[in-house]
């Protein structure tokens, strides 16, 4: 189950996000990894205890990592100097992410990637070593980003974990019959201003803040 981090601020209005609805991928095995963003914490789990905990690098605000349940599906070695030594790909739908090494081990501990997770190669090197392919990978936090910011403004052309979760809405909606993928494509574009439209919203096509109460993804 994913987590979701409220920060209560007293004087500044905020808006909570709600609780989002996303497939659940199944434990495949012993082994676990468990990613926490705001912590830049990578934790293997054993028989779900903790097993060995690494320091890791995330995206950036901008580009961010993608939060939610993935397995992995290909490991593979000296992929480019940017990636240090090991590439464990994820099966993220709308992009190409993974765990990787690096050749700027001073960003371990900073948001500072592209999305993927960065670690020390010698830290790479053993989690490689460690866990097979099908391995489950949860990533803590909120699909809509921390709940003191308010969520990104989406249309044609964006792609992302809300990108996703909006599809997944428009489609339980009956609006949207496409593949929940995280691309925001034309056909996503086409469900959603007839969403609007039938809601008595401007037919824009943009994912605003109005759109997300409708969906019951702000309160």
């Amino acid at each position: 189950m994913l987590v979701i981090l409220f920060f209560i601020q007293t004087f500044m209005p905020i808006h909570i996000h709600a609780n989002p609805s996303l497939p659940i991928v199944k434990d495949n095995g012993p082994i676990t990894i468990e990613v926490y963003p705001q912590r830049h914490q990578l934790v293997v789990y054993l028989d779900q205890i903790p097993y060995k905990t690494f320091p890791v690098a995330v995206g950036n605000p901008s580009t961010p990592t993608p939060v939610g349940e993935y397995i992995v599906t290909y490991k593979g070695k000296n992929w480019g100097p940017s990636f240090g030594s090991r590439w464990i790909g994820l099966n993220v739908p709308w992009g190409t992410y993974g765990i990787h090494g690096t050749n700027k081990p001073y960003s371990i501990g900073q948001h500072a990637s592209h999305g993927c997770i960065r670690m020390r190669n010698r830290d790479v090197e053993k989690l490689y070593e460690l866990i097979p392919v099908g391995t489950k990978v949860t990533i803590f936090g909120h699909v809509l980003g921390e709940a003191n910011q308010e969520p990104r403004l989406i249309s044609e052309g964006d792609v992302g974990a809300d990108v996703q979760l909006v599809q997944n809405r428009l489609q339980n909606a009956g609006y949207f019959h496409g593949q929940c993928d995280g691309r925001f494509r034309s056909s996503t574009t086409i469900a959603l201003k007839k969403f609007q439209r039938q809601n008595g919203l401007i037919p824009n096509g943009v994912v605003t803040l109005k759109v997300y109460e409708k969906f019951g993804l702000l309160e």
